[in-house]
């Protein structure tokens, strides 16, 4: 089987926008529709935590182990083999609490994740995985949840930065990219659409198809 980890935070774990922690379904959410897809000779490894952040670390009571750069190396030795890791990172990184610009999030998406997924050898047969990645959607920060506390400052023009920095990491490492494109957030402004888990899970089902496995 190929195997596919899914390496992201509330979008990939299926967060419905607006809701207090409800999750999308299995035949709702991108990565249950893309596994569906893809057929039986795929695995799909669900790896979405909720505030998950790049490299910060939650201060927040409760939200411990959210810093998504300590658990990485685990994951992969936990999933290993691993064909090909889609990463979807960034948004909690936009928070203003952390005060990251968006060649912040570039620079640590580089340094921390993609250098180490591309660099993390199989420990059971002779391969590295092969890297997708996911600009995360625009986040609106006029919506009610990311006005309050001001969670969300600056963040809109951010977002839409973090595509074009993005291409430009994955066309240096020869990666392969999906851009946020058409993806659309909820009433939260932060949370993928039902919509747009289809739309995501379509749009990376074409380039598995068509650009690294052939099926």
């Amino acid at each position: 089987m190929i195997r596919i980890l899914c390496y992201g935070d509330s979008n990939t774990w299926g967060y419905i926008s607006g809701s207090d922690h409800q999750r999308y379904g299995e035949s709702e959410r991108w990565t249950k529709i893309l596994g569906k897809k893809l057929g039986a000779n795929f695995e799909i490894i669900e790896e979405g935590l909720n505030s998950r952040t790049l490299i910060s670390n939650d201060e927040r009571p409760g939200k411990e182990g959210k810093n998504g750069f300590q658990y990485l190396i685990p994951c992969l030795d936990t999933h290993d083999p691993i064909d090909l890791v889609i990463l979807m990172l960034g948004t909690n990184e936009l928070k203003s609490v952390y005060h990251r610009t968006s060649n912040d999030i570039g620079n640590m998406l580089e340094e921390y994740f993609v250098k180490t997924i591309l660099g993390r050898k199989s420990q059971i047969k002779n391969s590295y995985p092969k890297l997708l990645i996911v600009t995360p959607p625009i986040v609106n920060e006029e919506a009610n949840y990311c006005k309050g506390d001001n969670k969300y400052v600056g963040a809109t023009q951010k977002s839409k930065d973090l595509d074009a920095i993005y291409k430009k990491i994955a066309e240096k490492y020869n990666c392969y990219f999906v851009s946020n494109e058409g993806l659309t957030t909820g009433i939260d402004g932060v949370h993928l659409t039902k919509e747009s888990h289809e739309l995501l899970a379509n749009k990376l089902y074409s380039k598995i198809k068509e650009n690294i496995f052939l099926v």
